[in-house]
């Protein structure tokens, strides 16, 4: 995937993750770059092409997908990150919540730009994913379910998606300094470094980035003994 002339969409692209995104890909010479939002009056980025889409809402993203025709990359980053474990109280309400945008709402995303994406010669899905996709706790355990489904997910549609000449990338990493992770007092990755290395792997053909140390050392940790995920998470 060459970002220099590409056309991009990137859902919740108003701030944190995805605004990073938006300006390295302008920076990489996209062609255009379409911001997604609930709201489409909070992307302020100069350069990018605003339009409404949330992702939990079926005729936003038909609608995009109508309107965004020449798309050659997607990136499903808009997503929710709440506290708490699966003995909350309300952690049903938190589980459907954190399903429907952080894998159902991706999984919507996909299926409508697939089309698109295989009209347009193949290009590239980029899915936001995380360290938590593969340990978990009672801090983030709703959270970190949610991208685990999103994980399996994404190598799915990567299996799916091959026939269409589509790369599928996941890109996992731990806390990023964004407004998601502003109560936390954890060490945290600049977003423009996560985004860069993700743009370097996504140009390079890779189909996994593990964009920090822990995180390569959380993938490693999957075949330990004891194995990480049995483990819980701090």
């Amino acid at each position: 995937m060459d970002l220099k002339n590409a056309v991009v969409l990137i859902t919740g692209a108003n701030r944190g993750l995805g605004l990073a995104f938006a300006r390295e890909a302008l920076a990489r010479g996209a062609r255009k770059v379409y911001a997604g939002a609930r709201d489409p009056s909070t992307v302020t980025l100069p350069g990018v092409q605003a339009i409404k889409l949330d992702v939990t809402n079926a005729a936003d993203v038909a609608a995009a997908a109508q309107l965004a025709s020449d798309v050659t990359l997607v990136i499903n980053n808009a997503g929710i990150a709440a506290t708490g474990g699966f003995l909350a109280q309300d952690s049903i309400e938190s589980a459907q919540r954190h399903l429907d945008t952080n894998v159902i709402g991706s999984l919507r995303v996909a299926q409508a730009f697939a089309p698109v994406l295989a009209a347009n010669g193949g290009g590239a899905l980029l899915n936001v994913l995380s360290i938590a996709s593969w340990i978990n706790g009672p801090l983030l355990g709703v959270y970190a379910m949610s991208k685990s489904a999103a994980w399996g997910m994404t190598n799915g549609l990567r299996n799916e998606l091959r026939a269409q000449k589509t790369q599928v990338l996941g890109l996992h990493m731990g806390f990023v300094d964004t407004d998601l992770t502003k109560g936390l007092d954890a060490p945290k990755s600049t977003p423009e470094a996560i985004v860069a290395q993700a743009f370097d792997g996504l140009e390079a053909g890779a189909e996994e980035v593990l964009a920090d140390e822990l995180t390569r050392q959380v993938k490693q940790g999957l075949t330990a003994e004891p194995a990480v995920y049995l483990k819980a998470a701090g």
